[in-house]
């Protein structure tokens, strides 16, 4: 399906010209979600490669988020922030409005627009927010509808709460925050602030606009060393008329000169940057492009790439790739990355992906030498804050062979010592010699520094892609090597971390003292937040473990943490406990999706401070839904796995419209990276069965449809050089299968339960065929 904003012939002209109508008309042909009006004062994102704006939907900017306290909010241009926010207010003879409370909101892939109707005054005005993809800077575009029958003439003033400071982690580096001091440059018509001890700058201004010393009724207390300036100019409006005007907003951290420059080339170029921009996301939606009777869900599986492109982040002097989530977390991390990267790669923005896994191997190596640690979180400033997590380094070595297998790029053979040291920095970790490393994975538990599930899980998951590696590199010995370690802990993970009579794996092993003692512990914390089912549960387990005999170390599931799945996500379990285990997950989920742990959460909207250390008891959480959809689709249970990520669906555009919370479904970052992650990996991966091993010009599909998907396709499969369209149709028990590929790769189709193949005029009995023409027509009988 294409979609009419992918062809659009923009003629929109310079924002020299107040020109009327052209930019509108055009950005209406957009694709957009509006937001619901209960969300309109909650956070919105409007994002570029270098620059984004972050404040509320209804068109205020208030202090915003935790990570740095209040500041996370405004416009961004990493590692810096130029504004706390920016806001404009209409007087005219019937009184003065500020355009904080917005009637609509409208979010699109290029950019937002907020709604106001201004009734009092005659006036109905647009706000368009637009970051061009590759620029310092920002245009913001006023569409003004005089809605009298006589001429309407006001003052337009456009209020700038600059704030020059630094990102996170800036102290460690003895950067301090200095005063911000201003002028107005009158040759180029802009407003140039700049702080007092750095040199970083922000310049703002539009055509006929001059600073303005009137008082700003929509002041808001802020924190920092900024000021707030206004710019105003008079507008005239003849009967019905509408007026567009623009204003830009760029920025610098290394001089004067490149902030105006920067102001200058947007301010001129602005038809061809939306161009571009447009043209960025049209490749973006072609590619991977899925299509089902499911509008809604087509429309989750394509804003959600959309969603990743708005957290890519490029900065001058550190490298550029994908962000973990707006707002809080606008800077780098291994371990979200070792999953939202697999979802990039499934949904055909391979680009992206080798940009990040490049920036994140970079910064893991001036973090940790060539230990083969991964990193697990950095500033923008290159600063590294967490140099890695137990489950970082393995989730991060299977990515990197995924990578390998859908682009074919022979860049990341390179990565094949960081490969060898990555297995050996985990196995170092394994204090006891139990072939388990020790400490903390995803989800930390306090008071425990023991052996996790989801690292002995991703572990397994890692000797299997270094097995690939080194097959690739002929390094025959370590091939046999790595598979012998990942039989052997497949075997140990299915008869040491099994607990039969929770029909789950273990969240940890740890001795009998320690499992008392976290038990009490989670007691304690479910009875403080009221959930008294999930008290009864666990005195239940208290009791079970206080009469039970255990001598050294054993698993014990006491929060069930979603971790607890992971041995399925990476197809490690054995069928038959996978069975018991993905039915015994069923119990810990709701509407919106899966449990971080087994206490159920109802007030979604507590106090930040119970979410700054991960402590999400009971949260909806996205990640634990994917794995779960990916763990039901591995072992055969399509339907389940679709079932989880309409779950998903749920919570799309639930607060933010055409984006996806982190925590479902409308609390942590409004856009997260990993939620890439939990849904294209079991669409493309699982229910298509895309098996890509693009180095050798070979793709394995085994599918595996949801039974509601009857007619369903993915178009432009991206595949190292190569590019398949796949439409499959079902009628009773025959699946019509419809193939074309760019080039002839040898394609490989695996129904382990057909019955009969016809392809192409030949009929074959059994479920495999191979092929190398570049289209095909198949009918499989079950």
């Amino acid at each position: 399906m294409k979609y009419i904003f992918l062809f659009l012939t923009l003629l929109l002209l310079s924002c020299q010209n107040d020109n009327p109508l052209d930019f509108f008309t055009q950005v209406n042909k957009l694709e957009k979600i509006e937001g619901k009006a209960s969300y309109l004062d909650s956070p919105f994102l409007s994002a570029g490669k270098k620059l984004y704006v972050v404040g509320h939907q209804n068109g205020r900017f208030p202090d915003l988020g935790w990570h740095v306290e209040g500041e996370m909010g405004g416009v961004w241009l990493h590692p810096i922030k130029l504004l706390d926010g920016y806001h404009a207010e209409i007087k005219n003879n019937n009184g003065q409005e500020c355009l904080t409370d917005a009637k609509r909101f409208f979010n699109y892939p290029v950019g937002s627009e907020q709604v106001f109707d201004l009734k009092n005054m005659g006036i109905n005005v647009s706000q368009f927010h637009f970051v061009p993809e590759n620029e310092n800077g920002l245009i913001i575009a006023y569409q003004i509808e005089n809605t009298k029958q006589v001429e309407n003439k006001f003052q337009f003033t456009f209020n700038a709460s600059i704030d020059l400071r630094p990102v996170w982690l800036s102290d460690s580096l003895e950067i301090e925050d200095g005063q911000d001091e201003g002028n107005w440059e009158k040759r180029h018509e802009i407003f140039v602030a700049k702080d007092n001890k750095n040199n970083w700058f922000t310049a703002f201004g539009g055509k006929g606009f001059e600073p303005s010393d009137s008082e700003n009724s929509c002041k808001l207390k802020r924190k920092g060393q900024g000021f707030d300036q206004a710019l105003n100019k008079t507008i005239e409006l003849k009967a019905n008329e509408v007026k567009t005007i623009y204003l830009v907003v760029s920025g610098s951290d290394k001089s004067e000169k490149s902030a105006i420059n920067t102001h200058q080339y947007l301010s001129k170029n602005a038809e061809e940057l939306l161009k571009a921009k447009i043209k960025t996301y049209h490749t973006i939606q072609e590619n991977n492009n899925l299509v089902t009777r499911d509008q809604g869900f087509n429309q989750m599986y394509r804003w959600l790439k959309y969603n990743s492109q708005w957290l890519m982040q490029e900065v001058d002097g550190i490298g550029t790739g994908l962000t973990a989530g707006s707002p809080d977390y606008p800077w780098w991390f291994g371990t979200d990355n070792g999953y939202a990267v697999q979802g990039l790669l499934a949904s055909g923005m391979h680009e992206q992906a080798l940009q990040t896994i490049d920036l994140i191997a970079k910064l893991s190596e001036k973090a940790n030498g060539a230990t083969g640690k991964i990193m697990h979180e950095a500033s923008t400033n290159g600063v590294i804050f967490n140099p890695g997590n137990l489950n970082t380094t393995p989730k991060f070595i299977s990515m990197l062979w995924k990578a390998y297998a859908w682009t074919g790029d022979e860049k990341l053979l390179d990565y094949y010592s960081l490969v060898n040291n990555a297995v050996d920095w985990i196995e170092s970790k394994d204090k006891d010699g139990n072939d388990y490393p020790d400490g903390a994975g995803m989800m930390e538990i306090h008071g425990l520094d023991s052996e996790m599930i989801d690292v002995v899980a991703y572990q397994y998951e890692m000797y299997l892609a270094a097995a690939n590696f080194a097959k690739v590199q002929r390094d025959m010995v370590l091939v046999d090597e790595y598979l012998v370690k990942a039989n052997k802990l497949k075997i140990k993970i299915n008869a040491d971390w099994w607990v039969d009579k929770f029909n789950s794996y273990a969240d940890f092993r740890s001795t009998k003292a320690q499992a008392l003692k976290l038990t009490e512990d989670a007691i304690i914390r479910a009875d403080t937040i009221d959930k008294p089912w999930s008290v009864t549960e666990l005195k239940n387990t208290l009791d079970t473990l206080k009469a039970q005999e255990i001598e050294g170390t054993a698993p014990f599931v006491v929060h069930h943490n979603w971790i607890v799945n992971t041995p399925m996500e990476v197809g490690a379990a054995d069928k038959e406990k996978a069975e018991k285990a993905l039915k015994t997950a069923e119990n810990y989920s709701n509407r919106f999706g899966m449990f971080v742990t087994g206490i159920d959460r109802d007030e979604q909207q507590e106090e930040a401070s119970k979410w700054k250390s991960f402590s999400y008891v009971g949260a909806v959480m996205t990640l634990p839904t994917g794995v779960q959809a990916i763990a039901e689709a591995k072992y055969g249970n399509a339907d389940r796995a679709l079932e989880y990520l309409k779950m998903l669906q749920n919570s799309f555009s639930y607060a933010l419209p055409g984006s996806m919370y982190e925590v479902s479904p409308d609390f942590g970052m409004m856009t997260q990276a990993w939620n890439i992650y939990a849904v294209a990996v079991p669409v493309v991966e699982e229910f298509f069965g895309i098996q890509p091993k693009a180095w050798k010009n070979e793709i394995l599909i085994k599918p595996n449809l949801p039974t509601e998907w009857t007619n369903v396709s993915l178009e432009n499969i991206k595949i190292g050089n190569n590019k398949l369209d796949i439409s499959i149709k079902r009628v009773n028990n025959i699946l019509e299968f419809r193939i074309s590929q760019l080039h002839n790769w040898k394609i490989i189709f695996d129904f382990s339960d057909a019955k009969n193949i016809i392809y192409d005029g030949n009929r074959i009995k059994g479920g495999k065929v191979e092929l190398y023409d570049r289209l095909h027509n198949l009918k499989v009988e079950f």
